[in-house]
């Protein structure tokens, strides 16, 4: 068994609230300098710079993630995360019908760019990716359960977007297993208001939209020990389902 570090939050250039530094190359960089091994990139509403995430991780020899940061109807983020990428690609397709497609105002809310692995500009996204899809929250885990993926509530303790901030307590339905943190320093006293909380894995996620907010070292899965990132994500997806190792 090995201790795999972890970041399953992270934006890049493309999520509109994200820096045009923050490209997928110049992340798996710095994920590579803080010490982490398995990698997720989620941004909003779109998976259209996992292809080149993919690339720039297998040069910084770390393991990547495709995923997303999905808006609920109910204006609540949700990770959702996929074994395979082409898995995500197709998920990414047919979110584009459950969005609300409004023009971006790059003067107000920033670019989104959609980059090669080697930093060049290969596409724009036109419209604003991080308005509310028409997907519920009840029906968000069916959904990314369609295409293999797996998802849970971002950043239950903070006041924007969370679950419990808009709904005023964790959902018991549909049955997430996982919770995500953005600062672990609060699960005390989460898991003593909200106790159903005891009965979910707990995740940490930065939800870097910058290179200075990735995180060194927050978090960890203890996995058998491979050598691939095919087989390391095969145990981080038999792990988030719940089927053990």
């Amino acid at each position: 068994m090995k201790k795999y570090f972890y970041d399953f939050h992270m934006h890049s250039c493309l999520s509109p609230c994200g820096d045009d530094d923050m490209t997928p190359s110049s992340a798996c960089g710095v994920a590579k300098l803080a010490g982490l091994d398995i990698v997720a990139l989620t941004d909003h509403n779109s998976v259209k710079n996992c292809p080149a995430f993919f690339k720039a991780a297998d040069f910084y020899g770390i393991t990547p993630i495709a995923g997303m940061e999905l808006t609920t109807s109910e204006d609540i983020h949700v990770v959702c995360l996929f074994e395979e990428l082409e898995a995500a690609l197709d998920f990414d397709s047919d979110i584009q019908s459950h969005r609300m497609l409004i023009p971006n105002k790059v003067e107000v809310f920033g670019n989104q760019l959609i980059m090669d692995e080697d930093d060049n500009v290969i596409g724009i996204e036109e419209n604003f990716l991080t308005n509310a899809t028409d997907i519920s929250i009840d029906n968000s885990l069916e959904f990314v359960s369609k295409y293999g993926g797996i998802c849970y509530p971002a950043h239950i303790d903070r006041e924007s977007n969370g679950t419990i901030a808009i709904l005023g307590t964790f959902p018991e339905y549909p049955n997430f297993l996982q919770a995500e943190f953005s600062d672990l320093q609060k699960v005390p006293e989460y898991l003593e208001k909200y106790p159903i909380l005891k009965e979910k894995e707990i995740m940490f996620g930065s939800d870097a939209h910058y290179l200075l907010w990735i995180k060194d070292r927050m978090a960890f899965l203890e996995l058998p020990e491979h050598e691939s990132s095919k087989e390391i994500r095969a145990e981080v997806f038999r792990h988030l389902r719940g089927e053990g190792v």
